[in-house]
């Protein structure tokens, strides 16, 4: 499948691939949560279900032999697109990013000597990792934030690490909670100071180029999907093959192994990356996935992120330019409200005219009656709600300990006397004014509307 930006630019692709938009009257502002698929992705799809016949790779047959050569293809097709050597990159297929980072934490040989360092603006599937490195007696280190949801310099939590035992840094190229993108030379830092790098890439790369020829990290996950929609339920962990040999495989499962004896009791695993794909993989997806990565290098990955960036300095300024009568600002950011250093995501709660912050699901389901498409919460992503609404450790404890299996985000608010999540708008390559038009109609709703005491 090839798509070109012609006829017409980003609005005549709009109406090329993303016609349901329109057609359904939708606002989709969720491109961090989901990308949206192209149309032309899904004719390519729908015409190769029809015509081809795929087995399961895992056999010598015709069909499952044609299978496994799409397989290694698409492996090619991935190191390609984000210009990774294949004589230093490998690719595993997963079922989505946190499925990559999990395949980190299980193998990686955390030892009582180690440190695993992340940046507290993490993904919790990246944040998850810290179980494997707790019970290997690993020591468990978050690199704070500033007030702009910013990381301060990882350098002093790096320093000092023992150069004979393996230690882990991930921090996420771009923050799903606040759109900042973190510095890449903090990968080569690390490495200098002894680490290996787990670089969450998911939020960056649907809109943003990361070329791993100049950036080096160990391990990258992604989640096709994010990037292009369609299919769910496939994404990579991008491994430079000397990590890769680091990683200890815990068990193992169908198509993981040369061979199995229950009598011997003993197994030995496949070479690369096959030994950490468990079972049937996603073999219908594979050509799917390069149609995809095609759609995205015919628009042009300089091309989306200029639009983005567009976009996004329209959405910032509307935001901003909300206010009640008298002045008070409806918007409360959370994060930079500047362009630079950071990508499409923007996050922020809504205050009433005393200034008090509306609960965010009032304002998703406010949003979702117009259609108009936002997502409320904490993103999965504790380390920046806990720092953008300014809770004290202290206090959380306090009410964790509280509450216990009794939580819920109104008994947490209550107890912390605050909100507990915010509203998350996000642009893509379909994005345009009227959208963001539609998101700011909704907001202005709430202009001069004061919260019961």
């Amino acid at each position: 499948m090839t798509s070109t930006f012609s006829d017409g630019g980003l609005a005549g692709l709009r109406h090329r691939e993303f016609a349901r938009l329109d057609e359904g009257g939708h606002a989709y502002l969720d491109y961090t949560g989901a990308a949206l698929y192209g149309a032309s992705q899904i004719a390519a799809h729908h015409g190769r279900l029809l015509r081809d016949v795929l087995g399961n790779p895992h056999s010598e047959n015709p069909a499952s032999a044609e299978s496994t050569t799409r397989m290694q293809r698409l492996r090619q097709r991935v190191l390609t697109f984000f210009n990774a050597d294949p004589g230093e990159y490998d690719v595993i297929l997963t079922a989505n990013a946190s499925g990559a980072a999990r395949l980190v934490g299980e193998g990686f040989p955390f030892g009582s000597n180690s440190r695993f360092v992340l940046t507290a603006d993490n993904h919790n599937s990246i944040n998850g990792i810290r179980c494997y490195a707790q019970s290997a007696g690993a020591d468990v280190c978050y690199v704070p934030l500033d007030r702009s949801l910013q990381s301060l310099d990882p350098v002093p939590w790096l320093d000092g690490a023992a150069r004979d035992v393996p230690h882990l840094f991930a921090f996420p190229a771009q923050s799903n909670y606040s759109g900042h993108r973190h510095p890449l030379a903090w990968v080569e830092i690390a490495r200098s100071l002894g680490y290996q790098i787990l670089l969450d890439a998911a939020a960056l790369v649907p809109t943003s180029p990361l070329n791993l020829h100049s950036v080096r990290p160990d391990f990258v996950s992604v989640s096709f999907y994010k990037m292009f929609g369609f299919p769910t339920g496939i994404g990579a962990l991008i491994v430079r093959r000397p990590a890769l040999d680091l990683l200890r495989r815990p068990w193992f499962a169908g198509g993981t192994v040369d061979w199995v004896s229950t009598q011997r009791v003993a197994h030995a695993l496949r070479e690369g990356a096959e030994a950490f794909e468990d079972g049937t993989p996603h073999f219908l997806a594979f050509d799917a996935v390069s149609d995809g990565l095609d759609l995205l290098e015919g628009i042009g990955m300089r091309r989306i992120d200029a639009h983005v960036r567009s976009m996004t300095a329209g959405l910032l300024d509307g935001l901003a330019g909300l206010r009640h009568p008298g002045g008070r600002p409806i918007i409360e950011f959370h994060g930079s409200t500047g362009l630079a250093n950071r990508g499409g995501t923007v996050t922020f709660n809504v205050l009433d005219a005393a200034g008090r912050a509306v609960p965010f699901d009032h304002v998703v389901a406010a949003a979702t009656a117009r259609r108009v498409s936002v997502r409320g919460g904490c993103f999965c992503n504790p380390g920046c709600a806990e720092a953008a609404l300014g809770f004290t450790a202290d206090r959380v404890a306090t009410c964790l300990d509280l509450l216990g299996r009794s939580f819920t985000s109104a008994a947490f608010s209550a107890c912390v006397d605050g909100p507990v999540g915010a509203v998350r708008a996000s642009v893509g390559i379909p994005t345009n004014a009227a959208d963001i038009d539609r998101l700011l109609e909704c907001l202005e709703g709430y202009r001069g509307v004061r919260l019961a005491a």
